[in-house]
């Protein structure tokens, strides 16, 4: 069976989650640290062998004093942009893995259907991505403000996580675009700037990313639908 590594950024300074007193990750959605309820989806997997939640130094302390040392996980120091703490999670890889997963850490409502789906399109193709369909009409605006063109939306799609590749290709692609990562802002954008192709499958609406207050709450409705309580 091939040997999947999941990498967690978790190193951002969540600037815009407003009225909480930790960052998205550390935030308990349901009884539940977010980082944990994305572990959690991942860390019961026979697929998966290796799993790296990238922390910022500034919250290394913190998480092991609330957390401690977590069973299954290992801990990878954050970078100054998301691409460069992915790349230092991609320095810790386990000689034994053939693909690699970034999933956000603040993903925590991912579903096993889109990680069956996305790690099976990278098995056949080497590089996937979860997408879902843009639903609205979709405007380009100029300078001004004022709307400049209608985007046919039939062939566009929202990228969500894991973007999931053969460690070849990601390691190449990481190589290639070194002293520019600061440029990219998925794993995605990165491979196809090197001159892969990438494969979209289905993801999911509820698959979000908790980035405000409003997606807080959001979760928290998804997971009462599905008649989720919190953990002992």
């Amino acid at each position: 069976m091939p040997e999947f590594a999941v990498i967690l950024p978790a190193a951002g300074n969540s600037s815009r989650l407003r009225g909480f007193d930790r960052k998205k990750p550390f935030v308990d959605l349901a009884g539940t640290p977010v980082w944990k309820r994305t572990v959690d989806a991942f860390i019961g997997r026979r697929d998966v062998t290796q799993i790296l939640l990238v922390l910022a130094d500034s919250d290394r302390s913190d998480f092991l004093t609330r957390f401690g040392d977590v069973t299954g996980i290992e801990l990878v120091d954050g970078g100054a942009s998301r691409a460069e703490s992915v790349s230092n999670g991609l320095k810790l890889l386990s000689e034994s893995i053939d693909f690699v997963a970034v999933h956000d850490a603040a993903r925590p409502l991912v579903t096993q259907d889109v990680i069956d789906s996305v790690f099976a399109g990278a098995l056949a193709t080497g590089a996937a991505i979860p997408g879902v369909p843009i639903t609205s009409t979709v405007k380009r605006i100029d300078k001004l403000g004022q709307i400049d063109a209608t985007i046919d939306r039939s062939q566009l799609k929202l990228a969500q996580t894991p973007q999931t590749f053969a460690r070849r290709i990601l390691l190449d692609a990481y190589a290639q675009a070194q002293g520019k990562l600061h440029d990219y802002t998925d794993e995605a954008s990165i491979v196809e700037a090197t001159g892969y192709s990438v494969t979209v499958t289905e993801g999911s609406w509820d698959n979000i990313k908790i980035t405000t207050a409003d997606d807080f709450q959001f979760a928290e409705m998804i997971l009462a639908g599905r008649g989720a309580s919190p953990p002992e």
